[in-house]
């Protein structure tokens, strides 16, 4: 199923994406799949959210890993370039878009985790921390397109408090 749902961003991408502006978005794009690196490694023994196929493809995606890369290399740069390939100009329809973004980030993240169970939460993350990180993830994106440095320091104080609320015990990281 998560396969079903990067193919279906992938074709949205292809269809209503910004591609003519590729090299616009990829540091974007490089920025969103190094922070996820980044997660994945920091947190390698101490997980706040795992992915696992349970409806198609189970034999392919086996393990969190193999559908993270899946979802790093084909939803991430599909969801840039319908993310800012689409941006709006004025400011109203700017926090519409984010929130839209947002919601269906969150929404499909629920889904998943309650219904379909290709999602699991560990460590005291929650609906409401994907919520809130989908709001900085979201925003600091558009933030990197415009800003580059700007996004790498705000992104810095961001993992600084999310290490805050969530301590890895040093003996848990790789």
């Amino acid at each position: 199923m998560l396969f079903i749902y990067v193919l279906l961003f992938l074709v949205a991408a292809i269809k209503w994406g910004g591609w003519r502006r590729w090299r616009d978005f990829y540091p974007t794009i490089l920025f969103f799949i190094v922070g996820d690196l980044l997660k994945n490694f920091l947190l390698y023994n101490h997980w706040l959210w795992t992915y696992k196929e349970t409806i198609v493809f189970e034999n392919i995606f086996r393990n969190h890993t193999i559908i993270n890369i899946m979802i790093m290399f084909i939803g991430y740069p599909s969801t840039i370039f319908l993310y800012l390939g689409r941006f709006p100009k004025t400011r109203l329809k700017q926090g519409l878009w984010v929130s839209f973004w947002v919601f269906l980030y969150s929404i499909l993240e629920y889904i998943n985790l309650h219904f379909l169970h290709l999602i699991r939460h560990h460590n005291g993350w929650s609906m409401m921390w994907s919520v809130l990180f989908n709001i900085v993830m979201f925003l600091m994106l558009r933030i990197h397109y415009k800003n580059p440095l700007m996004a790498w320091g705000l992104s810095l104080i961001w993992i600084l408090f999310l290490l805050m609320m969530f301590p890895i015990p040093l003996d848990n990281m790789k």
